[in-house]
């Protein structure tokens, strides 16, 4: 069975991420013991938001372009507004977190990023949350929208919000260390 000390961990954004989203599964899954590098379609850094203003920049580790699916255990998604929206718009992006679902592995998404698997697809027939904004958009691509901390479909892991982050986080540790669902069928 695998191990979160062994686990390669992606956190895919760009700027516009909800700071605490990122900062706060980076730090807990790192603490943890995993291999956690953050990923981006730019290089450099990229700069988070906090509620209602710019916060903290965080040095991107590797470009997209750079890295496969298969160079990572789990993939975690985080929210704000303006990163999934900006995120499912580059065809790059969509079809990573596409590959990525369809790998099998832990692939986890908070807040607005759920954007990002309706955009690649991979909602439909699954039990998913999300920020309660996006509520419609889960079920209209043909989600199963439940009001819960942590949803977890054949890890497929998605959360509400900030507020929901201990819970998140610990369900990324147990899913990594699960290994690939490979009943889970590909989108």
């Amino acid at each position: 069975m695998p191990k979160i000390t062994d686990a390669k961990i992606a956190i895919l954004a760009t700027d516009g991420f909800e700071q605490v989203e990122l900062t706060e599964p980076l730090e807990k899954l790192r603490e943890a013991g995993a291999t956690v590098h953050v990923i981006s379609p730019k290089s450099g850094s990229i700069k988070g938001w906090d509620k209602d203003h710019w916060d903290q920049e965080v040095p991107v580790d590797k470009i997209l372009s750079e890295v496969r699916s298969t160079d990572f255990d789990a993939l975690v998604l985080p929210g704000g507004q303006i990163n999934p929206d900006t995120l499912r718009a580059d065809p790059k992006v969509v079809s990573f977190v596409r590959e990525f679902f369809n790998s099998k592995k832990p692939l986890a998404a908070i807040c607005h990023a759920p954007w990002l698997l309706i955009e690649a697809d991979v909602v439909r027939g699954r039990d998913v949350t999300s920020f309660k904004s996006i509520k419609t958009d889960m079920k209209n691509a043909g989600g199963n929208w439940l009001d819960r901390e942590v949803v977890c479909h054949e890890a497929l892991i998605t959360s509400r919000n900030p507020n929901d982050l201990p819970a998140f986080i610990a369900k990324i540790i147990e899913e990594v260390e699960e290994g690939r669902h490979e009943e889970r069928k590909v989108a």
